[in-house]
């Protein structure tokens, strides 16, 4: 089972696509402790808000590194100290550094003075010091597109990974007006890093261009979800405050942790009903998150994708689709 944990929802960004910056609440976050109840998992994603405003951030790691095999941490990367001193204690955690673009563009799209470059500040500081789990995380929309290609030319120089996701409307986001206009422009930029990544002699990255194919093909162009969600199954979203939720995009509560154990909230009628609901979602999501648990379930349709695929992208790339 994999976990995606917001352990604040306050942050020191004012993003475009993101509202979460906006939310109040008299609600106590979670302590470290509480966070002692979640069972043994196999990767975690500790996102916010922002992380790094929690304090005891590196407290919350003590807990969790026991009970799973990899912690990646989402960050703006703009607290360089607090994320340096993180892993020098847990050198073989992931760190992701959300950069939207280019300086003038991140920053607009952040909305915070210099962010492009504290973020970089920090990538290049973690780099020094041996670190190998490191990359770049953009979300793609149309006011950035044009900045993808350069950014992962960057991230290849730099040996960084480099990870993708498309402007969303969910309650997490605490946003319902996140638009697409420029449909052919952001399909022939991604059809050009899927090409990217099968030139590549990495299986990771051209699983990397199955994710992509599906952020075109489903979300954009509106075909059937290529794999099954498996939210509320093979992996959840734990809130700031304890409300357990399938994923980051359905805003259906399974229970509490701070009400009941784990367990009790997993084996519960109300969970069994949230996962009823789940295949039947009419939210309109393509997340890491919740697609790379279906990747690893049903491997076989990757798999047969990109040997279909390998060739003609390797070699030439595609023709993009012809989208208004």
């Amino acid at each position: 089972m994999e976990a995606v944990i917001g352990v604040t929802y306050r942050c020191n960004a004012r993003c475009h696509m993101c509202n979460t910056w906006q939310t109040t609440s008299d609600k106590q976050e979670l302590t470290p402790q509480e966070y002692a109840k979640l069972p043994p998992l196999k990767m975690v994603n500790i996102t916010g808000g922002e992380p790094f405003l929690r304090n005891d951030l590196a407290e919350i790691v003590d807990i969790l590194k026991p009970k799973t095999g990899r912690i990646i941490i989402s960050t703006n990367g703009f607290m360089t100290d607090r994320i340096v001193a993180l892993t020098e204690k847990y050198p073989n955690i992931g760190i992701r550094v959300s950069l939207e673009g280019f300086s003038a563009t991140n920053d607009e799209l952040r909305g915070i003075k210099h962010g492009f470059d504290k973020g970089l500040k920090t990538i290049v500081e973690l780099k020094h010091r041996g670190m190998k789990d490191i990359g770049f995380g953009i979300t793609v929309s149309d006011k950035n597109v044009r900045d993808m290609m350069d950014l992962y030319k960057l991230a290849c120089a730099m040996g960084l990974e480099f990870s993708t996701a498309i402007v969303h409307n969910t309650y997490y986001f605490h946003k319902d007006n996140n638009v697409i206009t420029s449909k052919k422009e952001i399909v022939d930029e991604l059809e050009k890093l899927k090409t990217e990544f099968f030139r590549t002699n990495r299986p990771k990255n051209w699983l990397r261009a199955y994710f992509i194919d599906g952020m075109i093909t489903y979300f954009i162009n509106d075909a059937p979800r290529p794999l099954p969600c498996l939210a509320g199954t093979e992996t959840f979203y734990l809130d700031p405050f304890g409300d357990l939720y399938p994923c980051n995009a359905m805003n259906s509560i399974m229970g509490n942790i701070r009400e009941q154990s784990f367990d009790e909230i997993w084996q519960s009628k109300r969970a069994q009903s949230v996962r009823k609901c789940v295949h039947n979602c009419k939210e309109k999501c393509w997340m890491i998150c919740t697609v790379a648990p279906s990747i690893k379930k049903e491997i076989t349709v990757p798999v047969k994708w990109v040997a279909k695929n390998i060739l003609k992208y390797k070699f030439g790339g595609r023709k993009t689709s012809d989208i208004s």
